[in-house]
């Protein structure tokens, strides 16, 4: 990455020119979302708002929850992470959000690292022009405290870049270095299971370069250190009540009925749709249908790329070489896992759209599939390339190009929709403001208003949860909902027009219009004389 330039006063890094480039363009990727942090883009909803309200109970010392409230799978590291700045800077949005840039940040660094290491500098300075740009499905998926996919991602990276060091001998403190393997691993496992097939290739690729590391005092700290790791969710497996732990919460969810799509629909929705979704070609809404080429491409410079890779491991001249080989080979294999494993789901063909996060770890695999491309491209430019050479190089240069002006325009269509996401943020806090001004402190609301607003108001407001029947919804907290319960007068903050609006008033009767206490982005807010609670 770069190479120590002396004088006779003075030592310093000189940065080569893939090393500059991707500097640069990696500072324009962390300042752009720096701004979107700062202007809480994309908006808040009540998701990240319970990771903010974990957040802030770990800072004030109330709780230490290992899990989402409601949700015992999902690790909270994002909370742990984001309660020092809230204990000093008080709940808001982009407190919540920036130890999350520093993640991306180190994501950005870690996938430069990984990518000039396995395969070649420009590439690696190539992938960070591509990783820099961001959809609103990305940035969302990289910025928004919704659990476990920030900080997995450079984990993963981490993991395989210490594997290569050590098969390639290049690690002086090995049992350090293997005890940072096993920590790593057992967090990102402890923060979300959906990274589970990239562990599994970090740990075979493990095994391969360093067998000898495994064994020993070194052997004993990647275990030591992934107990450690993974600690937090052992212990409440441990305590949890039967039926409550996280296998079985994950496989009541995995194993809900339902429609039962086709094949065909699932690899539609899985591949046309969520992996240029996730790839960031595509606005929010979904894909076009001229986008969906390169769903159509993934599996084949998936297939290309591990070609690739058991030619460079036959061809390899040393172990360092096989050692690299096996790590480009890791990497195939944990985008076709994990993509396998999502189009095997009814939720690929269901809503691809809103589910195509959960291929947002196809990124770590982006050197990978970009790299037979890359090398025909390369490869026309040579003198000794014949025609047909030089017709596939130039249809893999104008592939690169075409991949790169369809996230450019995805990035600039999102820059574009930002003064109406920005208005409807300012119309949450505006809510927020106005529930306070009433001074009410209990009240209901529906899923997606009470833990935003809980969290706006710094918990000076408490809401619980109800459906369109005004009867208990998810409430993922139950403390909220019990305060709330015990409240002799509660307001409730609803939707105009919506169907809980609607059985609020039928409930209240002719006095529905003297209960309205204010009405502010496109809510009510109601107050009547006595509490409306159909459901006791």
């Amino acid at each position: 990455m770069s190479t120590p330039v002396r004088d006779p006063g003075r030592w310093r890094p000189a940065l080569d020119r893939p090393a500059l480039v991707a500097l640069l363009l990696g500072a324009a990727g962390v300042g752009y979302r720096l701004v979107l942090t700062l202007l809480t883009l994309p908006t808040s909803n009540s998701d990240e708002a319970t990771f903010g309200l974990a957040a802030l109970h770990i800072a004030t010392g109330h709780e230490r929850p290992v899990f989402l409230y409601g949700q015992r799978y999902m690790g909270m590291l994002e909370s742990y992470l984001a309660a020092p700045l809230v204990a000093w800077a008080g709940p808001s949005w982009p407190v919540l959000r920036l130890p999350l840039l520093v993640l991306y940040a180190a994501f950005l660094w870690l996938a430069y690292r990984l990518t000039r290491r396995l395969f070649s500098p420009w590439l690696a300075a190539f992938v960070v022009g591509l990783l820099a740009l961001g959809s609103e499905r990305v940035v969302r998926d990289q910025l928004t405290a919704v659990g476990g996919r920030p900080e997995v991602k450079p984990a993963v990276l981490a993991m395989l870049l210490i594997a290569v060091a050590l098969g390639e001998r290049r690690v002086r403190h090995r049992w350090l270095a293997t005890g940072v393997f096993g920590l790593l691993a057992g967090v990102a496992l402890w923060s979300d299971w959906l990274i589970v097939p990239y562990l599994a290739v970090a740990g075979l690729v493990l095994v391969w370069a360093a067998p000898r590391d495994l064994v020993g005092w070194p052997g004993v700290l990647l275990v030591a250190g992934f107990l450690v790791g993974v600690a937090p969710m052992i212990k409440d497996n441990i305590i949890a009540p039967e039926g409550q732990d996280s296998l079985s919460v994950f496989r009541e969810i995995s194993t809900k009925d339902g429609a039962a799509p086709s094949w065909s629909e699932r690899l539609h929705g899985g591949l046309l749709e969520g992996v240029p979704l996730a790839s960031g070609l595509c606005p929010m809404d979904g894909c076009a249908r001229w986008v969906e080429w390169f769903g159509l491409l993934y599996p084949l410079l998936l297939v290309a790329a591990a070609g690739l890779g058991l030619v460079a491991y036959r061809r390899a001249a040393d172990p360092a070489a096989r050692v690299r080989a096996v790590a480009r080979l890791a990497l195939v294999v944990g985008a076709a896992l994990t993509l396998l494993g999502y189009v095997r789901s009814a939720l690929a063909a269901t809503d691809p759209v809103g589910n195509a996060r959960y291929l947002s770890v196809l990124q770590i695999s982006l050197p990978a599939v970009l790299w037979p491309l890359w090398l025909a491209a390369a490869h026309a430019g040579r003198g000794t390339a014949g025609a047909a050479a030089r017709t596939g190089g130039a249809v893999a240069g104008l592939v690169l190009a075409a991949l790169t002006a369809t996230a450019l325009a995805a990035t600039a269509a999102f820059v574009a929709d930002a003064p109406p996401l920005r208005a409807e943020e300012r119309r949450a806090r505006e809510l927020a403001d106005a529930v306070r001004r009433t001074g009410l402190h209990d009240v209901y609301g529906d899923y997606w208003t009470c833990n935003r607003l809980i969290f706006n108001t710094g918990e000076a407001v408490t809401c619980g949860v109800l459906d369109g029947d005004l009867t208990p919804g998810q409430n993922r907290y139950p403390a909220y909902w019990k305060r709330v319960g015990r409240a002799a007068r509660p307001g409730y903050v609803l939707a105009v027009g919506s169907p809980a609006e609607r059985t609020l008033r039928r409930l209240v009767g002719d006095r529905a219009d003297a209960a309205v206490v204010a009405e502010v982005g496109g809510y009510r807010v109601y107050h009547p004389e006595t509490a409306v609670r159909p459901w006791r």
